[in-house]
């Protein structure tokens, strides 16, 4: 079981399926509300630019060096978002999840939290992973809130890591959950979930 493999991994509110071009209406349909590839301090593709972002992923994962899905609402079976796994270390046992991003419609939806259990579940439970880790701009502090409240550490931040497409030095925080972590993060997710799963009176 290779790190850069991708599965189809299940859940009930979210399926994530290997990235393929098939999914590139969807997507681009996905980033139109909010206009998302115009928030500066994230790489989110434009509608122009889904096939060939689908493309640049698909060329590194057949280079064994990322694993890409696509976020699949599993409610209407429409891709909404991208995630993958990137710096694959499978001698240390560690990965990051990384260059993820979800449509507005499908945000607050349950459907991150349930893509993350997903994706943590593997790399901890079948790839026996020791470290998961995250990274995101300074200035995203969206996704800065959205990784603490997985149960995520902050491990540090790497100043002026980055030169960033507008020409500005990013800075780069990392969090990370390790194995012995592992356990109370999941619990935590299940609990998050959970009230989507309930089913509704009558």
């Amino acid at each position: 079981m290779a790190f850069h493999d991708t599965p189809v991994l299940e859940h009930a509110l979210a399926r994530l399926e290997p990235l393929s071009p098939a999914h590139r209406d969807d997507l681009a349909a996905a980033v139109v509300p909010g206009e998302l590839w115009r928030t500066w301090y994230t790489r989110i593709p434009s509608p122009d630019g889904m096939a060939a972002e689908i493309e640049a992923r698909l060329a590194s994962q057949r280079e064994g060096r990322v694993a890409p899905w696509a976020i699949v609402d599993a409610a209407t079976g429409r891709a909404v978002g991208m995630t993958t796994y990137l710096n694959l270390d499978e001698v240390n046992g560690r990965l990051e999840i990384g260059s993820t991003w979800m449509g507005c419609e499908a945000q607050g939806t349950g459907i991150n939290p349930a893509a993350k259990l997903l994706l943590l579940s593997r790399a901890f439970d079948d790839l026996g992973c020791i470290a998961v880790e995250f990274r995101t701009h300074w200035h995203n502090h969206q996704s800065r809130a959205a990784i603490a409240r997985l149960g995520a550490r902050q491990d540090g931040v790497l100043r002026q890591h980055q030169r960033w497409h507008d020409g500005t030095l990013r800075d780069t925080v990392v969090f990370s959950i390790l194995d012995r972590e592992w356990p109370a993060v999941r619990s935590g997710l299940e609990a998050r979930i959970a009230p989507r799963l309930a089913p509704t009176s009558a």
